[in-house]
């Protein structure tokens, strides 16, 4: 094997994006041509396993096989290819170059291509789904429960359209991406266990193992329970596209939920606002010019990483289409799908990191929510003038709050100057007077929801918050 470093390689998620080891490998395990190879050759382990419990080969040209694809090495594959010009007859060759001549023949015995490649993708996505990407995506999920249930009471300004509304708290703030996420998760789970394989040979319609066997269907669910997958209902010569659009949607649209945490808690961090912060190394640089700046650098990233990888689901789409049984068009394009996991990951790994130590400034925080704290009382006083019957009790806070503005004054003030608001203000409860005199205290039920939203998703996903 030819040893090169990785700064050797184009691509920015090898040589930028996956610089830590232990990262690198566990990608790798499951979304390198190594392991793609790998996977195509367990598929051929599986059909040959099945053909013996036929009684089509002997159990020994199936132990002979397995063995043999143990000895196979991806370079070796590739250098077959540049002779064959295609890949599963060079992955072929190589097996049947290891075996005896009584084996050789039941090495691919009835398949096509795409039931190898088709087979092998929907393996691989599937393992790598449970043992790379739900515990990386949960590792993160579980970080978010614990801010928001660290949060939960900590009073921060609703914001709508880039204006302050109404207060929630900071921790409610982030349990409404430990929802996004979860539900996200569940998604992936669902799309990456669903993926399908076939040994439906050419077109699908099991013409060359229906020479062989009276119930081809039943064939095909051997091999594919060697695999642990079930068949797709229908197959032309490749896998119906649906179930790969599915899984590479539920990874898509979990990004999206990155990128939109990222793009919060990246405005957070602006100068004017100042609620949260990033941990800063020791020699880390903000800026090249500027000495003074903390860019929100690892929020911009998974930003910047979800702009690139997002718009692929447009392919995955066009992927749907293919000729009649079987046409090219999805074939160099469905290689790059494990680049859209590695890059999903490489963010999720990144706001694990960053995330973990989070800083939340929480004077930063009452101070922002202290500039409008006047302004925010004028949803429960028109509510509750409207509950004692003001006809128009929308419109008189409108013209009270313009009023506050100009004269800097409070609305509670005002209120009582009004005489025909007076009356109204008199018939207040204790409880309705605190909400309107100590707006802090206008929070809903943002800590009690937060709350309630981890204890659902620790649920449902099994994750221990200790």
């Amino acid at each position: 094997m030819i040893s090169r470093s990785v700064f050797d390689n184009i691509s920015p998620l090898d040589h930028r994006y996956s610089l830590r080891k232990e990262e690198f490998e566990s990608y790798g395990q499951y979304l390198s041509e190594k392991a793609k190879v790998r996977y195509q050759a367990a598929v051929e382990v599986a059909l040959v396993k099945a053909l013996a419990k036929g009684d089509v080969c002997s159990q020994e040209v199936a132990d002979e096989v397995e063995k043999a694809t143990g000895k196979l090495n991806v370079e070796e594959v590739y250098n077959e290819e540049k002779k064959t010009r295609h890949n599963i007859r060079a992955l072929v060759n190589c097996i049947q170059k290891r075996v005896s001549e009584e084996a050789k023949p039941y090495v691919h015995f009835t398949t096509t291509s795409f039931d190898i490649v088709d087979t092998a993708n929907a393996v691989r996505y599937k393992e790598a789904t449970e043992g790379l990407i739900l515990p990386i995506l949960k590792d993160l999920l579980k970080i978010l429960m614990e801010i928001a249930l660290r949060e939960k009471d900590t009073v921060q300004v609703g914001r709508t359209h880039g204006q302050h509304a109404v207060p929630i708290t900071f921790g409610f703030a982030v349990a409404e991406y430990v929802s996004r996420l979860g539900n996200r998760i569940q998604a992936i789970k669902l799309a990456g266990n669903n993926l399908r394989g076939k040994i439906a040979g050419a077109v699908g319609a099991y013409n060359a193992s229906h020479l062989f066997f009276d119930d081809p269907e039943k064939f095909e669910d051997d091999v594919l329970k060697e695999l642990n997958l079930e068949a797709a209902t229908h197959s032309t010569q490749i896998v119906e596209p649906e179930y790969m659009t599915d899984f590479v949607h539920s990874l898509v649209s979990c990004f999206s939920v990155l990128a939109s945490f990222s793009d919060d808690m990246r405005h957070l961090q602006r100068s004017e606002i100042g609620e949260v912060g990033e941990y800063f190394a020791k020699d880390q640089v903000g800026s090249s010019t500027m000495p003074h700046k903390r860019n929100p650098i690892n929020y911009e990233n998974v930003k910047s990483m979800w702009k690139e990888f997002m718009p692929r689901m447009v392919t995955q789409y066009q992927d749907q289409l293919s000729e009649h049984q079987r046409d090219l068009t999805n074939s160099a394009s469905s290689r790059f799908i494990p680049e859209i996991i590695v890059g999903l990951l490489s963010s999720a790994n990144r706001l694990i990191r960053v995330c973990s130590k989070l800083v939340v400034d929480h004077k930063n925080i009452e101070k922002n929510f202290d500039m409008n704290k006047e302004m925010i009382v004028a949803e429960p006083l028109y509510i509750l003038l409207a509950s004692y019957g003001h006809p128009d009790a929308h419109e008189a806070v409108r013209r009270l709050t313009l009023e506050a503005q100009e004269n800097n004054s409070t609305l509670r003030e005002l209120i009582k100057d009004k005489d025909e608001l007076k009356p109204y203000w008199d018939r207040l409860t204790k409880k309705q007077i605190e909400l309107l005199t100590r707006p802090e205290k206008y929070t809903g039920i943002a800590a009690e929801k937060t709350e309630k939203v981890v204890e659902y998703w620790s649920k449902v996903l099994n994750v221990d918050l200790d």
